[in-house]
């Protein structure tokens, strides 16, 4: 019997914590880890205590900030990166497995937090339109390692 490694079993995850978002734009998912354990998951969405953006406003999805990004919502790391330390885990040296690279203010965020490596699926940059990677390559400029997940996983859910 094959046995999955690490890398399958935590970006299969993140890809079905994508599935638990609210957001009518995209899902996004994020498994925090530390070695071979998990200490944190998250997904996109609002605030907790909040509303979910697909069923307060099911057509068009929470209001819009001045570049054009959702007001309400957390992106999968943030939400990821907030639980841990609200339950004060350390997530210093940790992995970031995410379905969607990190755009630069996550970026920022996952550097100051001493997260080691992020290894993503899809790249931000294709998603928004941009001409670069702009997380990415601010990750890698500051000696954060940095792997695009290279295995086919099957997904149904036409917004991850």
């Amino acid at each position: 019997m094959d046995r999955p490694d690490f890398d399958d079993i935590f970006m299969e995850l993140a890809v079905n914590l994508a599935k638990r978002s609210h957001c009518i734009k995209k899902h996004v998912g994020a498994v925090l880890t530390k070695e071979t354990r998990i200490i944190s998951i998250g997904y996109n969405g609002p605030p907790s205590g909040t509303h979910n953006c697909d069923e307060e406003f099911p057509e068009t999805g929470c209001s819009r900030d001045s570049k054009g990004s959702c007001s309400l919502a957390l992106h999968a790391e943030q939400n990821a990166i907030l639980y841990a330390v609200k339950n004060k885990a350390s997530v210093e040296g940790s992995t970031l497995y995410v379905t969607l690279a990190p755009c630069l203010p996550c970026a920022r965020i996952i550097y100051s937090m001493g997260i080691h490596k992020v290894m993503y699926m899809y790249s931000y940059a294709e998603y928004k339109g941009l001409t670069e990677d702009e997380g990415i390559t601010f990750l890698r400029k500051f000696g954060i390692s940095v792997e695009k997940y290279s295995k086919r996983l099957i997904i149904d859910d036409p917004l991850i």
